[in-house]
């Protein structure tokens, strides 16, 4: 065995993620979460590339058109593929889900990470303008905001970039301070460790403090909340387009699609249950993900 080896299999870091993904394995339900996951990215990755039916051809012909072999999840009012919209708007809805995500989880872990560090005043003023955001109650602030301005974002960036970067900014923009609690307890516990007094000792200044070797103790808290986040961008904004004030009517996200299908559920229900099921499993399985990922990447139950 060459030196360079014995250096791997010594490394307490590697040794982490090994002891992680075999405790992962053991999990059935994350390891469906993840197999569930997978299919659906590849689906509504793949899928438009091989199911080529456009997501807006009219066919009044066809309207309202149950499950059949011509179009497997039935048609909408306006005679348009259910098949095609769910799988291009699967795209849409997830990318929104990981862009708010990352949006969280950059201002949750600045802030926690920095009033962590600092303490003092500086937490205390972060952790009251955190208390403050998790006081608002968040879907009427939500819907109130993208009321108020998603027309000024459509004039500058137009109707779909606008309303994308504005529901991607409210959503992240109200859901980081979960993280932050989360990165702000790790991190009062990390700067007291020896390591970290080493490291002062020779030098190290504060963002190498932080960026070096606070944060990558703090990753597994933080890839956590990374995937439950995923799941909570998706279902809100499900919520806005159902409720209307998401993407314009010609976007077929997940949530437009239920909006659309409201009025038909009692004469044409298949066109709520393919969009609806696919949120449900989506969200499911990155909430199994998660659960699996938290269990895994905790230390304090490790054999």
């Amino acid at each position: 065995m060459s030196p360079n080896s014995l250096i791997l299999n010594n490394n307490p870091q590697n040794n982490l993620w090994s002891k992680a993904w075999r405790r992962f394995r053991r999990d059935r339900l994350a390891l469906l979460g993840l197999t569930i996951l997978t299919i659906i990215i590849v689906a509504i990755l793949i899928g438009p590339i091989l199911y080529r039916v456009p997501i807006d051809a009219i066919d009044f012909a066809q309207s309202s058109a149950p499950p059949s072999w011509q179009h497997p999840f039935g048609t909408n009012a306006l005679g348009q593929d259910q098949l095609s919209r769910v799988l291009f708007g699967g795209r849409i809805s997830l990318t929104v889900g990981i862009a708010a995500m990352g949006v969280a989880i950059f201002l949750g872990t600045a802030i926690g990470a920095i009033a962590g560090f600092y303490g003092g005043i500086i937490d205390s003023l972060l952790m009251r303008l955190t208390d403050l955001f998790l006081s608002l109650p968040q879907l009427p602030l939500l819907l109130l905001i993208v009321y108020l301005f998603r027309d000024t974002l459509k004039t500058v960036a137009g109707p779909e970039l606008g309303i994308f970067i504005l529901v991607v900014v409210v959503i992240g923009g109200l859901n980081w301070m979960s993280v932050a609690r989360l990165v702000r307890g790790n991190v009062l516990k990390l700067r007291e460790m020896e390591f970290m007094s080493a490291a002062t000792a020779l030098g190290a200044s504060p963002r190498r403090l932080i960026l070096i070797h606070l944060l990558p103790n703090v990753l597994s808290v933080i890839i956590v909340a990374a995937t439950l986040a995923v799941g909570n961008g998706i279902i809100t904004e499900s919520t806005l387009s159902f409720l209307g004030l998401g993407f314009p009517p010609d976007v077929p996200t997940w949530g437009q699609m239920l909006f659309q299908a409201k009025d038909y559920l009692t004469s044409a229900p298949h066109m709520a249950l393919f969009p609806g099921l696919a949120i449900f499993l989506t969200v499911l399985s990155i909430n199994y993900l998660g659960d699996g990922l938290r269990d895994a990447l905790d230390p304090k139950t490790y054999n």
